[in-house]
């Protein structure tokens, strides 16, 4: 398996601000309603997705083990490495060099690292273990439409 850190987007210091535009009334998602014209303003998802800019990368989900988590095959992660991990936190961690996506069971550096799929084995963390934890996972991004 590839040991290597999946490549990372950095934002700097003074992210590009692209504010497009949002509308002020929600969309149903069961039976449609009048369609309304009116904006709110804009919207900025650099301000609104990433509240750390020199401490936040992006990196790319693989596999299915947090699809209860709602993060699936392909969906952009938005890591923030200034926050500090706490139980039950989805945190990007290398265990012995392995890099994962997993749910913080316990305190860090101790207990389990739980998978969010009861078709995935959970990884409990003994003392052997080499175990960094990159961030903490604040928001994904997922197509809906194929690439």
């Amino acid at each position: 398996m590839n040991t290597s850190f999946p490549a990372l987007i950095r934002f700097t210091d003074a992210p590009l601000e692209l504010p497009l535009p949002l509308h002020g009334h929600p969309v149903a998602a069961g039976f449609p309603s009048p369609a309304d014209d009116h904006l709110e303003g804009s919207l900025d998802l650099n301000r609104h997705l990433v509240r750390r800019p020199a401490a936040t990368f992006f990196v790319r989900a693989r596999g299915e083990s947090m699809r209860d988590a709602g993060i699936f095959d392909g969906d952009l992660l938005i890591v923030d490495r200034s926050l500090n991990p706490r139980p039950g936190d989805v945190v990007i961690v290398a265990v012995d060099g392995e890099f994962c996506v997993k749910r913080l069971c316990g305190e860090p550096g101790a207990g389990v690292l739980g998978s969010d799929n009861p078709d995935f084995p959970d990884l409990a963390i003994d003392s052997e273990s080499r175990v960094e934890i990159w961030g903490v996972v604040r928001s994904s991004v997922r197509s809906h439409r194929e690439r």
